[in-house]
């Protein structure tokens, strides 16, 4: 951790111990069940550390052709799948020459597309399906909520349209446990199960919390078992946040101290700038050494040098006072943030650095001026 408050702030760190932690685990599931483990890109797309995720899982998932194509460049001979809500002519063909496994949203997609796609002798095709059954309480994140655009419903299901299907999609999870797995699976069964048995793979999506602690990876073992083992199906799985949950940090440092009926941190990094599911999920995350407001000696707000009176990344306690210069350490930054992050009223980009097993870190990226001017 020393190493780490020497650097310029702000900045990203990806700790290659901790995300290999994650991936020996995602690797025994692997080896446990013979499913494949697929990285949700849109969690984590670090791509200098994709050839470290490829000596564990089996490939990567996108959500069009900018992330399809990085995992062609990036990742190595592994499998690429790629869901997409709708996709556009001129990307079509691209994505035939890169990808193993292509999902559509629609049977009308599926129509439009068929005559091109069954020409691609090297990729498979399949259809994303809606059970309507969700236990994900925030909509943003509820691919089954009332009348999402997301998946086909068994009101909507044409079977005869099956032509060239090989695969059955669902995604209904987020941040989840196994059991949320299984009884999701019951109600998946119910409503397509009759399907599974013209399939050759079944994908589970994301969403499944796997390397978090107390996950319980029997429980999802078990469940890729049965489907296995009943429909005579390959079984895919593609968690985002398991890969590189707890594999990161973001390091600030305090600008200024103020007061205003309670003391107030201006920092050099913006919750709605470098880590926005700070205010979207929203959740307070965690910094090495603080406390809960009024739990420790001294409390603080911490809020960026944007304009937006809302950028506040929440209220701390520390034991010592904090002074102009100290430097704080978010943990948890690798996932959903630098795939996210943007350079709303000019806040500079974080660099992006590697926390090697040694201790020694080793600066993968980093921006400047150049990066906010070019996006506009």
């Amino acid at each position: 951790m020393k190493n780490i408050l020497s650097l310029p702030t702000p900045c990203y760190v990806i700790d290659e111990g901790a995300l290999i932690k994650n991936l020996k685990i995602l690797k025994q599931v692997e080896d446990k069940t013979g499913c494949h483990v697929l990285l949700a890109q849109k969690a984590f797309s670090a791509y200098h550390v994709y050839p470290l995720i490829a000596r564990y899982i089996s490939g990567t998932t996108a959500s069009g052709l900018y992330e399809a194509r990085l995992a062609y460049e990036e990742m190595g001979n592994k499998q690429i799948h790629c869901f997409s809500p709708a996709y556009k002519d001129e990307d079509f063909d691209e994505l035939l020459k890169m990808c193993d496994h292509i999902v559509f949203n629609s049977f009308s997609q599926w129509r439009h597309f068929r005559e091109r796609a069954m020409a691609a002798s090297n990729v498979e095709f399949g259809l994303r399906i809606n059970p309507e059954y969700s236990e994900i309480e925030t909509d943003i994140y509820n691919p089954c909520f009332t009348n999402s655009r997301l998946g086909i419903t068994l009101e909507n299901f044409e079977e005869s349209e099956f032509d060239g299907i090989s695969g059955l999609h669902f995604h209904t999870m987020c941040e989840q446990g196994a059991e949320t797995l299984e009884r999701t699976l019951k109600v998946v069964e119910e409503k397509f199960g009759k399907y599974f048995y013209r399939m050759k793979w079944i994908n589970f999506g994301g969403g499944h919390h796997i390397t978090k602690d107390n996950y319980n990876i029997d429980k999802l073992t078990e469940c890729i078992d049965h489907i296995k083992s009943k429909y005579d199906v390959q079984v895919y799985i593609e968690p985002g946040e398991a890969v590189a949950l707890n594999a990161g940090y973001l390091v600030t440092s305090v600008l200024d101290i103020i007061e205003n009926h309670m003391n107030i941190a201006i920092v050099d990094t913006s919750a709605a700038c470098h880590m926005p599911d700070v205010l979207e999920m929203p959740y307070r995350p965690y910094i090495i050494g603080s406390g809960e407001p009024d739990t420790l000696p001294y409390t603080y707000r911490l809020g960026a040098p944007t304009c937006l009176a809302g950028d506040v990344i929440g209220d701390y306690s520390f034991e010592q006072p904090l002074t102009v210069g100290d430097k704080l350490v978010f943990t948890d930054m690798s996932i959903y943030s630098m795939v996210k992050n943007n350079t709303f009223n000019g806040m500079p980009l974080p660099s992006i650095y590697l926390l090697n097993n040694d201790g020694s870190t080793k600066l993968l990226k980093e921006f400047d001026y150049s990066d906010f001017k070019r996006r506009l």
